[in-house]
């Protein structure tokens, strides 16, 4: 869950037209590579695993110290909800230095950004680049309410705002039935999709009967990626590996949590049935392919 850590804060406020602010923000430090061998289970959830991201008229983040990223979730039921700032980022506005990608996972939505319309329906994808300074989430129907899952990172040069629906991602489909991993990916921020200045996200949909994503496993030192699964029964759970290739660890996971993996640790996962997740990089380089794999014989 979202802890209340020495330096998080709630903030909250409504103006006339019906806008609505409640913010939570944590912070995390890095662990060493020796330190999380020893954790324990409970430790291990604390460090790396988010939960309740997604609470009613509620602006959730988790600011990690892993290339600086800023984890969130948002989902408007009653109100619109402003994206607010923080004290930490020692900022005018949220944005002024950063970047955010944004994708909806629930019903339609609206997110409208200095002054601009975007329409997201469920997998769509909004980029919001460094300088945008009023954002404000919205849903179409309270009944269905839209569930933005937010990704930001540290920016030091400006791309345009961009939305893109899952048909435009150029879907590719990857793995096999016989091994349980057929999947079909949607690229959105990368080199050869929407611009950004590090950021790198999409996301993979498993289909009926596959339970296995990110297989082979692999690494990328040069960058940290975060996993947040959607679409997963809520009574079904998935199984989450990080750690190094040779001292694996897994975090039990239900609906709509996220986990940050460092750039040193593997990130795959199995879950009881099928589901969705969306990934998210940020760091040295967006070369999508920059991975070093890892054969699965060799996974301890």
């Amino acid at each position: 869950m979202l802890r209340q850590a020495q330096h998080d804060s709630a903030k909250t406020r409504t103006t006339e037209n019906t806008q609505h602010t409640t913010e939570k923000m944590e912070l995390r430090f890095e662990h060493s590579k020796k330190e999380v061998s020893r954790m324990t289970t409970e430790e291990l959830r604390e460090a790396f695993l988010v939960e309740e991201l997604m609470q009613a008229d509620v602006i959730t983040k988790v600011y990690s110290h892993y290339d600086r990223i800023i984890v969130g979730g948002v989902k408007p039921v009653n109100n619109a909800v402003e994206l607010g700032n923080h004290e930490e980022l020692k900022a005018e506005y949220f944005l002024e230095r950063r970047e955010l990608g944004i994708i909806n996972v629930g019903g339609n939505g609206v997110v409208v950004a200095d002054g601009q319309t975007y329409e997201l329906d469920k997998m769509s994808c909004l980029y919001l680049g460094k300088g945008t300074k009023d954002v404000v989430f919205k849903s179409t129907d309270p009944a269905n309410p839209a569930v933005y899952y937010l990704l930001s990172a540290p920016a030091h040069a400006n791309f345009p705002n961009r939305l893109m629906t899952k048909e435009e991602a150029a879907p590719v489909q990857l793995g096999d039935s016989n091994t349980s991993n057929k999947r079909t990916i949607y690229k959105y921020i990368h080199l050869d999709g929407i611009r950004s200045c590090q950021l790198v996200m999409g996301l993979t949909v498993l289909e009926t009967g596959s339970v296995w994503n990110s297989v082979p496993p692999h690494t990328h030192t040069r960058r940290t990626e975060v996993y947040f699964y959607f679409d997963l029964p809520e009574n079904q759970r998935l199984f989450h590996f990080m750690g190094e290739p040779q001292q694996t660890k897994s975090i039990v996971m239900q609906n709509h949590d996220a986990v940050i993996s460092p750039p040193w640790s593997v990130h795959f996962g199995c879950g009881t049935s099928n589901y969705a997740f969306i990934w998210g990089m940020a760091g040295e380089n967006q070369v999508y392919s920059d991975m070093d794999p890892l054969a699965v014989v060799d996974v301890k």
